[in-house]
């Protein structure tokens, strides 16, 4: 940050990449968090670029991601485009000296990713990556009950994420989430990219990853369908299925305990659940407007009041590991 009195009291923040995911979801946290101002934007699409900042009343907007990260006025940047792009636009925030919060995954591969936490470190600059579930309340209690020894010494835990192939799919319009060259793993690497990251924050580093990754549909480039086993540090086994081309969806975790069992879903709001021999206790957590809140929130608790981040650059890397290897990448 270029003052240091502008650093103690807001942070002024300039997004890359401003398309859906910061409609709703991640935008507008940037500017209604107290010490946070939101002051510029870019898309390619200079009108779009413009319509968005119309809207969120931005004062500046950008078709040139060079103008944004150059610009004085910004002190951090938020990169949220497809996820091939991350590595370049990241590097270029390191070179300029600026903090930076990066969308998941962090990187198509460990290799990149590994380059970018090194472009931050070498520049001891703070580094965050939007696995946003490590701070919203739902997991947060979660995380509560496995602290707490809700459920006695874990053993295991199992996920199963199942999901009928959408619409774009089917019409094989194209969709970057889908294309191999951007997402070799589709949807896995979007979706179970956020379910192996919680898994880590819950239970602790994983050690041992390996599966089995195909493209059952060939309804487009990537892979549709992944299994997977895994072993944490702890000695905790961990197994997933993950499928794009079922009947039904299907969205469930449960870890398993020497006393109990907890069952929660990652993506639908369902209730989460501590199960033990003589009681079913739910839950029922919703999230915030901007899924995306307390994640910015806590970043916000970082630069300003030196509060450790639960989702870093370091731990995000992790989890690229952990999917790269699931993937027979490494």
């Amino acid at each position: 940050m270029n003052s240091s009195e502008k650093s103690l009291k807001e942070i002024r923040w300039g997004i890359i990449g401003c398309g859906n995911v910061t409609e709703i979801k991640s935008g507008p946290a940037y500017y209604k968090i107290e010490g946070f101002f939101l002051e510029a934007v870019m898309r390619r699409d200079e009108n779009k670029a413009k319509d968005y900042a119309k809207r969120h009343n931005v004062p500046k907007y950008y078709s040139n991601a060079d103008d944004l990260i150059n610009n004085n006025d910004v002190d951090a940047i938020y990169i949220a485009t497809p996820p091939d792009s991350h590595k370049y636009y990241a590097v270029k925030v390191a070179k300029a000296g600026k903090p930076c919060c990066i969308e998941k995954p962090l990187s198509p591969s460990y290799k990149e990713s590994l380059q970018i936490v090194e472009a931050f470190k070498k520049m001891n600059l703070p580094l965050f990556v939007a696995y946003y579930r490590r701070s919203l309340p739902r997991f947060q209690q979660v995380k509560k009950w496995l602290d707490s020894g809700a459920i006695g010494e874990v053993r295991h835990i199992n996920c199963k994420l199942h999901i009928p192939p959408k619409e774009v799919d089917l019409s094989k319009d194209y969709n970057w989430r889908t294309d191999k060259n951007i997402a070799p793993g589709g949807y896995f690497d979007d979706l179970a990219s956020h379910s192996l990251d919680l898994f880590t924050y819950f239970l602790g580093n994983i050690k041992e990853a390996k599966g089995i990754s195909v493209n059952q549909q060939k309804l487009y480039t990537a892979k549709d369908a992944v299994t997977a086993s895994w072993i944490h540090k702890n000695n905790i086994t961990g197994s997933g299925s993950w499928n794009f081309g079922t009947f039904k969806k299907e969205d469930k975790v449960e870890i398993y305990g020497e006393k109990g069992q907890i069952e929660f879903s990652v993506f639908e709001e369902n209730p989460i659940k501590l199960i033990s021999e003589n009681e079913t206790y739910e839950l029922n957590i919703e999230h915030p407007e901007q899924v995306q809140y307390f994640h910015v929130k806590a970043m916000k608790e970082c630069l300003l009041n030196n509060i450790t981040h639960p989702s870093t650059g370091e731990t995000a890397l992790h989890t690229s590991w952990v999917m790269d290897n699931i993937l027979g990448n490494i």
